[in-house]
């Protein structure tokens, strides 16, 4: 049977492929080191479990309303409320499974054929294509690793065409760990608000800071701003949930009550027990995260000097999330034991294929430059996987 045309535009998330991979090695003995996934290796918070636990028992196991429950929209807007001054009503809040999946709504929603959709790169793997699969267009705005990837504000307006219909942020991003400051989210607001773009701003990552950094939600410059902003969240990053699968997001009621309708049609409701212990999670699991955030502060200290002693790769220090993102332009070229290593995806195949250790490349992300390393594992790990990228390298000859 013929297949849609969509599927041929597409390819599967290299990322979840690259883990998919490390693990069948791991599950044939192979002592792989795995710096792919882009998950906390922290147990869900107790707090959280116990809700689940509690939902279990009082038999919180059928269907909820597809939008969420009262109490985690509720949750939410409080959430937003009491963190960055935004005020929302429930019909302006949507629960989802998974931040990944609320994009997709909203890409659903909003995205039809001949719309443009500016997305800085380097940028988080689904986002193109999440645009191509609803006949949109991606445009891919290049931010420069010596501006700390920063938007440039004259590159996005000459970018801006009459079909732009959106602009995707994502802040700390994925995969560089860079954050926006409010000069440059202040130029691309006014830019939004001179076109009339959809400013579609991903914060799953806006608790993982280092360094005194703060997270600025585009949504706080303004009620103009907030108007044409969904901001797009979850309880996976910062609570140690990505099996738990809650997104959410929140925005115009136009806008949110068509992607609500959207998911009543495609998955229903997210898990109810899963809901139940992601309120816990919003009330109780401040604690958690700080401690978490420590532990991840010292691990990205120690891979990003270490990525930076290897010859040939220079890494700069992320402010946010939990990944280092080294540019191995100095390796590419180099000839390593079966044959020249051209692209980040040569080296990241000899390093799982020679080295053992699973790192992303670039090509996915939008760079030609660049592999991208998990440092949400333990530290012994990280010790041994740059132990390992080191000793291959010293293998490699100009």
């Amino acid at each position: 049977m013929k297949l849609a045309s969509r599927v041929s535009r597409i390819a599967p998330s290299p990322t979840l492929a690259m883990t998919a991979t490390a693990k069948a090695m791991a599950a044939q003995g192979i002592d792989v080191v795995d710096f792919s996934s882009g998950e906390p290796d922290f147990d869900t918070p107790d707090p959280v479990k116990a809700a689940a636990e509690a939902a279990i028992r009082a038999g919180f196991t059928k269907y909820t309303p597809s939008s969420g429950i009262d109490e985690l929209r509720q949750a939410v807007i409080e959430k937003l409320e009491h963190e960055l001054g935004l005020r929302y009503e429930k019909p302006q809040i949507l629960v989802s499974c998974g931040a990944k999946h609320s994009l997709y709504n909203l890409a659903e929603a909003c995205f039809e054929a001949g719309d443009e959709i500016i997305i800085p790169t380097p940028y988080w793997v689904s986002y193109a294509d999440q645009a191509i699969l609803n006949d949109a267009t991606p445009v891919l705005l290049p931010t420069r690793e010596s501006d700390g990837y920063a938007i440039n504000v004259d590159d996005l307006r000459k970018a801006v065409t009459p079909r732009t219909k959106a602009i995707i942020l994502n802040s700390p991003c994925n995969p560089t760990g860079a954050t926006y400051d409010r000069q440059t989210l202040e130029g691309i607001a006014e830019i939004a608000l001179r076109h009339d773009l959809l400013i579609i701003s991903d914060e799953i990552y806006e608790k993982i800071l280092y360094d005194g950094a703060t997270h600025i939600s585009i949504a706080t410059l303004g009620p103009e701003v907030a108007a044409q902003t969904v901001i797009i969240n979850g309880v996976s990053k910062a609570y140690a949930m990505t099996g738990w699968r809650i997104g959410y997001a929140a925005g115009p009621k136009n806008i949110l009550t068509a992607m609500a309708n959207i998911q009543s049609q495609s998955t229903s409701n997210p898990c109810s027990i899963s809901q139940k212990a992601a309120v816990a999670a919003l009330k109780f699991g401040g604690p958690f995260t700080e401690k978490m955030v420590v532990e991840f502060d010292h691990r990205r200290k120690v891979m990003v000097k270490r990525l930076n002693d290897i010859p040939g790769i220079t890494c700069r220090m992320p402010s946010g999330a939990f990944y280092a993102f080294p540019n191995i332009s100095g390796i590419l070229g180099q000839r390593g034991p079966n044959g020249p290593i051209q692209s980040p995806q040569a080296f990241a195949d000899h390093l799982l294929k020679q080295a053992h250790v699973a790192v992303v490349p670039g090509e996915p992300f939008g760079s030609l430059e660049h592999i991208r390393l998990s440092y949400a594992t333990s530290m012994d790990m990280i010790e041994r996987g740059l132990d390992r990228i080191a000793a291959a390298v010293k293998t490699f000859s100009a």
